[in-house]
């Protein structure tokens, strides 16, 4: 037995060996059973109304009483059914068919293997990732009131469970206050606890309670692979914790610290979207692991063009241990101040000129000697730095890679072109004075 209620459409119920509900058509006949019937155990269109309650009610009570009897009464059973058919279709007609609702059964979104993975990564690791807003104070200039303005933001991440975030050194460069604000908008003040200029790096402290503090997983950038998958969690102009996707297009690239110009080895390249609000956010493997920081772009427009760099965690890790030890990071220094390379290349000789070697510098008590002039004007040129113990030298960028794999204390042989004479000078390394 098969039943097929059709909602705003009279219909009549006609009696026949199977006992199928047929509709009418537009002169009343039923239509042929075939048109009629519907998939045996289908019910089509419910409605929640008291009035087609009610209908529902009649139809059960009329297919109660529409059994096989016999001829002699089959007129009245006709004229019974016609009768409860007539009610029925002007119930349904005057029924608030807006109330209806259909149980319309639809398969569950079933997501790829890989989406759900990206899924996961961005919601176990979405509470470590924080907006930082960098406050400077302005005063006003009718009321003399002193304000604190937001001039700019970026992101960042717990390191530890002792409240110790990351980030980039020019998220936070200038600022006179750093509020940190967590996935669910609750929000800190944060301290700054050190920075290095010369790699990018700054570490803050909040004092957030523990079930807040969700360190993110550090990985190693050592093993990096171009075509491997990363992603980015960040605040791209400030809409808060955004994601995107992409893989490693290259490795071991150079790029200049915004702060002091010094280069920065062995970063990662990706074309996952980073743009102005990324700073300082984390780049993260397949597994969820952070292998690098967000740092800079490669764009004429300022928006993501598809070129990302992040300082690899490698180097990081190092970074942030100092810091959090001792505020400070003890890098080696010559302690000169060089020309820059394109001011070398016009003289026609390759390394670095030193124009300054100030006396209480590791370098001037070498006896290094600076570049001046003479008492009629002339420029005298000062050495040349052409290699570093037997390393060549043959620009800025190879002396700074040369350093950052020397520690304080350290003894080097400079080796100099002095007018035409090479000169070697042994030189021992001092730490990096203290910045403020």
């Amino acid at each position: 037995m098969a039943y097929s209620l059709i909602s705003s459409s009279t219909f009549l119920l006609s009696r026949s060996p199977n006992t199928t509900l047929a509709p009418l058509n537009k002169h009343n006949f039923p239509l042929r059973p075939s048109r009629a019937r519907a998939t045996a155990g289908t019910i089509i269109c419910c409605s929640n109304s008291p009035t087609t309650a009610a209908a529902r009610s009649i139809v059960s009570k009329l297919l109660l009483f529409t059994k096989p009897s016999s001829s002699a009464s089959s007129a009245f059973e006709s004229l019974f059914v016609f009768c409860g058919s007539v009610v029925l279709s002007f119930t349904l007609l005057f029924s608030n068919v807006d109330s209806a609702s259909a149980f319309v059964v639809t398969p569950q979104r079933k997501l790829q293997t890989d989406e759900l993975a990206t899924v996961r990564l961005f919601q176990e690791n979405t509470p470590s990732v924080v907006n930082i807003t960098n406050l400077a104070a302005r005063q006003d200039a009718f009321t003399l009131d002193v304000l604190e303005v937001p001039q700019g933001s970026g992101s960042g991440f717990v390191w530890d469970s002792k409240g110790h975030v990351v980030t980039n050194y020019h998220v936070i460069r200038g600022a006179s206050d750093i509020r940190v604000t967590f996935a669910d908008q609750s929000a800190y003040d944060a301290k700054i606890v050190g920075f290095d200029q010369d790699k990018d790096v700054a570490v803050l402290r909040i004092d957030a309670p523990k079930d807040k503090l969700r360190p993110i997983p550090i990985g190693v950038s050592a093993d990096l692979l171009v075509g491997q998958k990363v992603y980015a969690i960040g605040n791209p102009f400030g809409l808060d914790h955004t994601l995107t996707t992409g893989v490693i297009s290259g490795l071991r690239r150079e790029i200049s610290s915004a702060a002091t110009g010094r280069p920065i080895q062995d970063v990662i390249q990706t074309d996952a979207a980073i743009n102005p609000g990324n700073s300082g956010g984390p780049l993260l493997d397949s597994s969820g692991s952070l292998i690098g920081i967000n740092t800079a772009i490669y764009s004429p427009s300022g928006a993501s063009s598809g070129v990302g760099f992040s300082i690899p965690v490698d180097t990081v890790n190092g970074i942030v241990d100092q810091l959090v030890k001792f505020g400070k990071v003890t890098r080696p220094i010559l302690g000169i101040k060089f020309a820059p390379d394109q001011s070398v290349e016009q003289l026609g000789v390759s390394g670095v000129l030193v124009l300054d070697a100030p006396p209480n510098g590791p370098a001037g008590k070498a006896g290094l000697l600076s570049t001046k002039r003479d008492a009629y004007g002339r420029l005298i040129l000062g050495d040349i730095i052409t290699s570093v113990n037997g390393k060549k030298v043959s620009n800025g960028s190879d002396l700074y890679r040369i350093l950052d794999q020397c520690k304080v204390g350290d003894e080097v042989i400079v080796e100099v072109l002095r007018g035409d004479q090479k000169e070697k000078i042994p030189v021992k390394l001092e730490p990096k004075p203290d910045e403020t």
